[in-house]
């Protein structure tokens, strides 16, 4: 059985460092997904209210036979409801828990600050573990942090070996919040799953060049979380804990940094963003 690895929040909670993602999933893919997820011993899932899934992860915890306390979840408030009392009741009821260990804000976008009030209350509350930030800036973090009563514990933010975000890692480490990567496999693009480096080191520890990279991902201090809905993927990318890259061998995976990011995020982006209502009421 796979030993997951895991790392300590500012607040004291242990988070598991390797997940499953369900950004893109239906429901159907989503339930089916994290069941398998869970049954290869995975035992952190991220979903979001954007995702409209979040009713389908639920069920997926119960068929599980997981006791609730072993799964680590995390889902993420979407601008159209920071506004909204209620919008952490709900968001537990469509999971069908009485308790989140992770909540994040979604997007900076509309009035962030007051969801972020909404996450406090719901801490205080214990009815979220942790709580933390998704898409944000430096600047934008300074600024909750400059305001905030329960502090941010993580930041989720695209993160993989084109864009390793040295500078951020750096000012979130000063802050004791950690980072969380989404397209951690760099949104399939294959320029980088087909780097050289990967084919030789896959080749030595005889793991795929996407193995590789989430080991580089986890000796680097990132919690990774790749989306898949085939279950042949699900395990192998859960199958990182037989091996260990060297030193030398994570320099050179360093040295492909490019700072390319896949998403960029624009003024007009976030305004959509926060107009946006995703249809959470009609989920299956």
């Amino acid at each position: 059985m796979s030993q997951q690895m895991y790392v300590e929040l500012n607040n004291g909670v242990e988070m598991p460092m390797a997940g499953i993602g369900t950004f893109l999933l239906s429901p159907d893919e989503a339930q089916a997904s994290v069941e398998a997820a869970l049954k290869n011993g995975y035992r952190l899932v991220d979903t979001a209210n954007a995702y409209v899934n979040e009713k389908a992860v639920g069920r997926a915890m119960k068929a599980s036979g997981l006791e609730r306390k072993e799964i680590f979840l995390e889902t993420k408030l979407w601008p159209a409801f920071y506004e909204q009392e209620d919008a952490v009741e709900k968001t537990l009821e469509r999971l069908g828990t009485d308790y989140i260990d992770l909540l994040l804000i979604h997007q900076p976008a509309g009035n962030y600050i007051a969801g972020y009030r909404l996450m406090e209350k719901a801490y205080k509350e214990g009815k979220v573990r942790a709580i933390g930030l998704s898409n944000f800036t430096k600047e934008q973090i300074g600024e909750i942090l400059s305001i905030c009563e329960v502090k941010p514990t993580i930041l989720q933010t695209e993160v993989h070996p084109y864009s390793q975000e040295p500078e951020l890692k750096e000012f979130l480490k000063k802050e004791h919040m950690v980072i969380q990567a989404w397209y951690p496999l760099g949104h399939g693009d294959k320029a980088l799953l087909e780097e050289p480096v990967f084919a030789e080191l896959g080749k030595k520890y005889h793991k795929s060049s996407a193995q590789v990279i989430l080991r580089w991902h986890l000796q680097s201090g990132n919690v990774v979380i790749p989306g898949s809905k085939n279950p042949e993927h699900i395990k192998n990318n859960f199958d990182l804990f037989d091996f260990e890259l060297t030193g030398e061998e994570m320099e050179r995976i360093q040295a492909l940094n490019q700072n390319k990011r896949y998403y960029t995020s624009t003024p007009e982006m976030l305004k959509r963003y926060a107009e946006m209502v995703p249809p959470v009421d009609e989920q299956k």
